[in-house]
């Protein structure tokens, strides 16, 4: 194959299916101990799939520290977005954070939850965190253009739901 994903060398199958086949156990179990048996086998999968799109698999110096690495990144990821999602949930504050009625929190609350998860990120951390775009991209691992592009975004579908 052009990727080098699964190819066939000197008789020996390499590629993700061998390191699959070398440390699928071992990431899961390593998984399993740090994060408990709910989030290990997404997390181990959604680890092989990040790998699927290495160029050549089979050349990873360090195969068990860069799985653990991609496997921790994507827990650290999916932990920050669900502070993030608790965090929008609780827009309905106390009376004293915002001065609407009732009525006008309820609004911007489904407004906000209303946006697609990567923009509503990007919204949240630069409206109630108040980051800067470059803040904003290191944290979710993208571009300050992407960040400006996605806040753009959510700010135009804030916009148009209001005058609904």
């Amino acid at each position: 194959m052009a990727n080098g994903a699964d190819s066939f060398a000197g008789g020996k199958f390499t590629g993700i299916s061998a390191l699959h086949r070398r440390y699928d156990r071992w990431l899961t179990a390593a998984l399993r101990r740090r994060f408990g048996c709910q989030d290990s086998d997404d997390l181990a999968q959604d680890t092989w799939l990040r790998l699927a799109s290495i160029e050549n698999p089979a050349e990873l110096r360090h195969p068990k520290a860069f799985l653990l690495r991609v496997a921790m990144n994507l827990a650290a990821n999916r932990h920050h977005r669900r502070r993030l999602r608790v965090r929008a949930e609780g827009l309905a504050a106390p009376l004293d954070r915002f001065e609407a009625d009732q009525a006008d929190r309820v609004l911007l609350t489904q407004i906000v939850l209303s946006l697609p998860e990567p923009l509503r990120d990007v919204f949240l951390l630069s409206r109630l965190d108040g980051l800067t775009n470059a803040q904003i991209g290191e944290r979710l691992g993208i571009s300050p253009k992407t960040v400006e592009w996605r806040m753009t975004r959510a700010l135009a579908h804030c916009a148009a739901q209001l005058r609904r």
